[in-house]
């Protein structure tokens, strides 16, 4: 199993600044050319900002809103935030 570190640096990345470091990794990989440890480094640093964008849109998700049939069939909107998830919630 993987250990993984937070990174302060990665996590106070918005999602727009994450996926475009994530996309700069992901092409300098590509590349190739980097020494090993700078490529692993790399790597590594590429499946944290991956794991960050993950984290942002799943909250981005949670936080539209959901139409919720009330009696009479009229619908309302209400907000769901993470802290309020549940899963009845995440798997409608």
């Amino acid at each position: 199993m993987l250990a993984t570190t937070t990174d302060p640096a990665i996590d106070a990345l918005t999602f727009d600044d994450a996926l475009a470091d994530l996309q700069r990794a992901g092409a300098e990989l590509e590349a190739g050319g980097d020494r090993l440890e700078a490529a692993i480094a790399l790597y590594e640093r590429g499946v944290a900002l991956q794991a960050r964008c993950e984290k942002l849109l799943g909250d981005a998700e949670l936080r539209v809103q959901q139409l919720v049939a009330r009696a009479g069939g009229a619908l309302e909107t209400r907000d769901v935030r993470p802290e309020d998830a549940t899963e009845e919630l995440s798997a409608s």
